[in-house]
């Protein structure tokens, strides 16, 4: 993992940041939003990054 790598988010479940490297779907909610689901690198859950 390289230190400029961006994240996501945090994983709701376990507070750990979640690299984007673990993203798994990116969709366009009906408000226009996007949203994304990934991988928990830690819990290994499949989250909405917060």
């Amino acid at each position: 993992m390289t230190p400029d790598e961006s994240s996501l988010g945090r994983c709701p479940d376990c507070g750990e940041p979640i690299p984007s490297a673990w993203l798994l779907v990116e969709y366009e909610r009906a408000d226009g939003t996007e949203g994304v689901w990934a991988e928990c690198p830690s819990c290994e859950d499949v989250v909405a990054p917060e």
